[in-house]
């Protein structure tokens, strides 16, 4: 990650990843970073059996995003 971050920030970008209605674009939007370091960062900061299930919901919820479209 390039940039450094608050504690309030971080608590931010967790929040909003574990959204169901912000996306990776809206995080890079707001707080500059890419998908990849928001991946970096959840691991950083949640426990790990946290990060699998988020991880995994993201997946399927990217997979029915994609079959409705």
């Amino acid at each position: 990650m390039k940039k450094e971050f608050s504690q309030t920030e971080i608590s931010e970008i967790i929040e909003m990843a574990l959204s169901d209605h912000a996306s990776f674009k809206n995080i890079r939007e707001v707080h500059g970073i890419r998908e990849t370091e928001v991946k970096a960062l959840m691991r950083k900061n949640l426990k790990i059996g946290s990060y699998k299930a988020w991880r995994k919901r993201v997946r399927l919820f990217s997979d029915r995003r994609a079959t409705y479209k």
